[in-house]
């Protein structure tokens, strides 16, 4: 039996059939999320792959609260910030006397995620000794406790999420060629933000809003400015880092508007690159884009955009009078030439 129309529908929210807690207004994401709902209709291993901060953690619960798993537990391990030891007592278990410290019986996670599903998250950062006992456990569904005997049944599903290329791993000898198989029944590839930009300014707002309640401060907007500023950065560090970059602007901004100022100074400073099309534009068509969006940045201050790209004001302006832009009356403002 599988979740229920009625229950699939409280894990959306809106027209668009959004995931509570993801945005989908890029085709990625939405391709994303259909193979998502499609594989949760069945019991197999997932791989989620993606770099830091793309939000597999969410995918991996997308997939446990849509499957007929989703009654039971959904609990996550970060396998890369445990050591080796530790990490084989925590998806175990261990008995009493085992080691020294272990001074009562414990269950794993596998144990106690019975029932339910288990996402084994930077599964690429596993120690070669560890690989050989999660692939037992996938092969033979029964782990044993560190320091017993005896095998138990396990009933988990097995989500693992990654940010490193699980193929190339294997190639340079660090990853086991069957636990890659095994782990690599489904593959959920999630985009990183800068290939998704039509969900930057979605999540953002969604990101504004909980920040503003969570700090308890009357932040309702982003304004326009600011917004122009987040499309134009590359997000390296993808959703948790535009989460961090909102949070900060909601903490600093002294209205119910989240400025320009008060984003990070890297997103601050972000200039669009100049996407190549066809037909190619000519190089000095290139520059001019570049030269004004840097002006724009700088809110038409001319001494500072020529300062920012190496080149004296003599020749940033003999460039802008040929662009046919001039000096308003307003201070640090431009106009086209009639």
């Amino acid at each position: 039996m599988h979740t229920t129309d009625l229950d699939l529908k409280e894990l959306f929210r809106g027209e668009r059939q959004e995931p509570m807690g993801m945005v989908a207004r890029s085709l990625a994401m939405r391709q994303l999320i259909d193979l998502a709902l499609r594989v949760a209709r069945v019991d197999s291993t997932v791989l989620i792959s993606g770099e830091s901060g793309t939000g597999k953690e969410r995918v991996a619960g997308l997939v446990h609260h849509a499957s007929s798993r989703a009654p039971g537990p959904f609990i996550a391990v970060n396998c890369g910030a445990i050591t080796e030891t530790l990490l084989e007592s925590e998806l175990f278990g261990h008995v009493k006397g085992a080691f020294t410290g272990a001074l009562q019986e414990r269950p794993g996670l596998f144990e106690s995620a019975n029932g339910g599903t288990l996402l084994l998250d930077e599964v690429g950062e596993v120690s070669p000794a560890m690989q050989v006992k999660l692939l037992r456990v996938l092969q033979e569904r029964e782990i044993r406790r560190v320091g017993e005997s005896t095998t138990r049944a396990i009933n988990v599903r097995v989500i693992a999420a990654t940010n490193r290329d699980l193929a190339q791993e294997i190639a340079e000898g660090r990853f086991r060629m069957d636990l890659y198989y095994r782990l690599h029944v489904v593959e959920l590839q999630v985009p990183p933000l800068r290939q998704r930009r039509e969900d930057i300014l979605p999540l953002a707002r969604i990101l504004l809003s909980e920040a503003a309640a969570r700090l308890n401060r009357p932040v309702s907007e982003l304004s326009s400015r600011a917004a122009d500023q987040l499309l134009r950065y590359h997000w390296p560090g993808n959703v948790r880092e535009l989460e961090n970059a909102v949070e900060r602007a909601v903490a600093l901004a002294q209205g119910g508007h989240a400025e320009v100022e008060d984003l990070p100074e890297e997103v601050r400073q972000a200039i669009p690159v100049p996407l190549v099309t066809s037909p190619v534009k000519h190089l000095e068509a290139i520059e001019k884009d570049y030269i004004l969006a840097v002006l724009d940045l700088n809110g038409g201050n001319q001494a500072r955009t020529a300062e920012q790209l190496g080149i004296g004001t003599a020749t940033l302006y003999r460039k802008l009078k040929r662009y046919g832009m001039t000096r308003s009356a307003c201070p640090g403002a431009l106009r086209k030439q009639a």
